[in-house]
């Protein structure tokens, strides 16, 4: 800073300006800080005494160059005597030997750092570390139980679990990992031992079956390894340990079991009915040993060509077998013992053994096709042949002439001695219009045992050849047309497509001649049919005016007519004595009768009245209109006597109109007098 002294009157300097420094000298008033706290650190186990864990430093605001205000110490307050810490540095370091992670593993230490050099009255501040132990693997596993006890039945099956075992290990991660194995025992050829993934057990599974009758028991030895060892702890070790595992065999009440496990017979074909097949043989291996009994399941034998005693297993033919047919039955037979459910199955295989009882034949049966001008001593065939049975080492077939044509004058035959023969041709001209077709009959042999022969017919067809021998023609139908259909066949399929145009013509035309009906019903009313049409004429008197087939029903067409209220259950046809006007006729009185008395006689009607409406009505007409009942109120001067002659489904009418005139004509009378 600068200072003048100046006067106070004139206010002139009265000096130079003078310069000060002024020095603020440092107390001790800031407490050290550790400005990252709280602190985590890892060390780990079994570390040796002095190793380093970590390294804290506290700050400290007053000046260091004054005095021992910012000169700081470090000291441990909480965590001793597990860690110490360095006085200058503020490095943290392992204070005991063997610090155990198992044992524990979390540490909570409290640093605390004072200036004044650690002297009374200075100033100080703390922190806190956490510090953990991490693993090694220090500790070999080890299993709890030295012996275990485990049983499994005779009956399981191999891959089955037996049971588990596990060694403890306090180590984490891959330090705790144990490996199990085998390692001695009788039952290692038995059993197997594998690790489960998740729990990191040892799993005992069966590798063979056991049987209670055969060993009872058996031993295993397992041993447990770590397979992470760090050479820092090997003279700890071994990082191992071993057990014993008893397993015991417990009896199940099995199935038989069969001496074999298939069985494979011979039977000679034809053999009658009953002959021995062989014998199967089952036993129970339980200590009961119960008796066996024997039965072949159906659907092995389908046609039961085979059965078996039940209490020996023999098994017999039901009937001759046929080895062309079969050559072999694989069957199945089945033994469960006596008072139990349990059964096993053996397999079966029956081979019919061949006997030479098929005649041989013709290898193909085509016709042999020769030309007219085949020269003699040609071979025109050579043919072969087929036998259904075995043919036995060097068999072979011979071939001859039949006896009836040994010394023919066409023909003759060489045999090959290799199951063939040519067919050679004797002489020249032959002619397909003298005689287009030859049968050889060959007896062929299959020199078996015994002998079976048989007399086949080679077909021989003469045809007609160029100059280079190539057949042109055999005259025979299956060569002109190898495929398709013959000219009869076709001739037949035009006739009746002929035959079907001409009736869909006939069809068409008889529709087109026939008239449309004049009468358009309308369903809609069930009770009665109301004929409605656009034709008024000139009454009774008018025979040109309407046409009277409109009044007429069309199903009484047939000579039936059928009530339009009911649905009738018997038809009956009409009566040949009723007779029905023509349709142009105009004799409405005899058409109203007809209707009347048809349906007076009607068997069908229902047993009450029924009024029938006819919707004519024309200039002239006496009757009036009858399609309403409420003429009976209106001043007429009609005779309604003539009601009374129209039959008793017209009586009501007649009694009513009839009624009304009596009545007015009374109320007269009355009234004259």
């Amino acid at each position: 800073m600068s200072s003048q002294a100046v006067d106070r009157d004139t206010n002139k300097p009265l000096e130079p300006p003078s310069e000060f420094i002024v020095k603020v000298q440092d107390i001790n008033d800031n407490p050290p800080e550790f400005l990252h706290g709280p602190y985590y650190a890892r060390v780990p186990e079994m570390s040796n005494v002095g190793t380093s864990v970590m390294q804290v430093t506290a700050t400290d605001a007053d000046d260091p160059t004054y005095g021992n205000s910012a000169r700081l110490v470090y000291s441990i307050l909480q965590g001793q005597p597990y860690f110490s810490v360095e006085p200058q540095t503020g490095i943290i370091r392992t204070a005991l030997p063997n610090m155990d992670r198992e044992a524990r593993q979390e540490y909570d230490v409290v640093i605390q750092a004072k200036d004044m050099g650690g002297h009374m009255g200075g100033l100080s501040g703390t922190t806190e570390v956490k510090i953990t132990l991490t693993d090694v693997n220090d500790n070999p596993p080890k299993f709890p139980q030295s012996v275990y006890s485990m049983s499994v039945s005779e009956d399981k099956v191999p891959g089955e679990e037996v049971g588990r075992l596990k060694a403890k290990d306090p180590d984490l991660g891959d330090n705790g990992l144990v490996n199990y194995r085998l390692i001695d025992g009788d039952g290692l050829s038995m059993f197997e031992l594998s690790t489960d993934s998740e729990t990191r057990e040892a799993v005992i599974k069966l590798k063979k079956s056991v049987d209670f009758e055969t060993k009872r028991s058996y031993t295993l030895k397992v041993e447990g390894s770590n397979p992470h060892v760090d050479p820092q702890f090997l003279a700890w070790g071994p990082y191992k340990d071993e057990a014993t595992i008893k397993i015991s065999v417990e009896d199940a009440d099995e199935p038989p079991v069969f001496v074999a496990p298939s069985y494979t017979f011979e039977v000679e074909e034809n053999a009658p009915e009953g002959t021995l097949v062989g014998r199967v043989h089952a036993k129970d291996t339980d200590v009961a040993n119960n008796p066996v009994r024997y039965m072949i399941p159906r659907y092995t034998d389908v046609e039961q060509f085979f059965s078996v005693n039940s209490e020996d297993g023999m098994i017999t033919t039901t009937r001759p077998l046929d080895r062309e047919a079969q050559a072999w039955h694989n069957i199945s037979v089945s033994a469960t013992e006596i008072g139990h459910h349990q059964d096993t199955k053996v397999r079966v295989n029956i081979k019919v053994k061949d006997v030479n009882d098929n005649s041989p034949e013709f290898a193909t049966n085509n016709e042999v096709l020769m030309c007219e001008t085949v020269a003699p001593g040609k071979v025109i065939e050579t043919v072969s042949a087929v036998d259904k049975d075995e043919m036995a080492h060097r068999q072979h077939f011979t071939f001859s002439l039949a006896p009836e044509v040994a010394h023919n004058h066409n023909f003759s035959l060489k045999d090959n001695r290799d199951s063939t023969a040519s067919i050679f041709v004797l002489r020249k001209g032959f002619s397909r219009l003298t005689q287009d077709v030859y049968n050889l009959p060959i007896e062929i042999n299959d020199n078996g045992f015994p002998a079976m022969s048989s007399t086949n017919t080679l077909t021989i067809r003469v045809c007609s050849c160029d100059s280079k021998n190539t057949i042109l023609s055999c005259n025979v139908e299956p060569y002109v047309l190898p495929a398709g259909l013959s000219t009869g066949a076709l001739i037949a399929i035009l006739a009746c497509i002929v035959i079907l145009l001409a009736i869909v013509v006939l069809f068409v035309a008889l529709r087109r001649q026939k008239k449309e009906p004049l009468i358009v019903f309308e369903e809609e009313d069930i009770r009665e049919n109301i004929i409605t049409y656009d034709d008024e004429g000139g009454g009774e008197e008018d025979t040109e005016a309407f046409d009277i087939a409109t009044l007429q029903n069309p199903d009484g067409a047939n000579g039936f007519l059928p009530r339009k209220d009911i649905k009738p259950e018997l038809q009956y046809p009409i009566r040949p004595g009723s007779g029905r006007p023509a349709a142009n006729s105009v004799d409405v009185d005899d058409f109203i009768k007809t209707r009347i008395a048809e349906a007076d006689s009607d068997p069908t009607a229902p047993p009450y009245d029924s009024i029938q409406i006819y919707g004519y009505e024309g200039r002239g007409s006496l009757a009036g209109s009858l399609s309403s009942l409420e003429s009976v109120t209106t001043e007429s001067d009609l005779d309604y006597d003539y009601l009374q002659s129209w039959g008793p489904r017209f009586k009501k009418l007649a009694d009513l109109y009839g009624t009304k005139d009596c009545s007015i004509n009374d109320g007269d009378d009355g009234e004259d007098s």
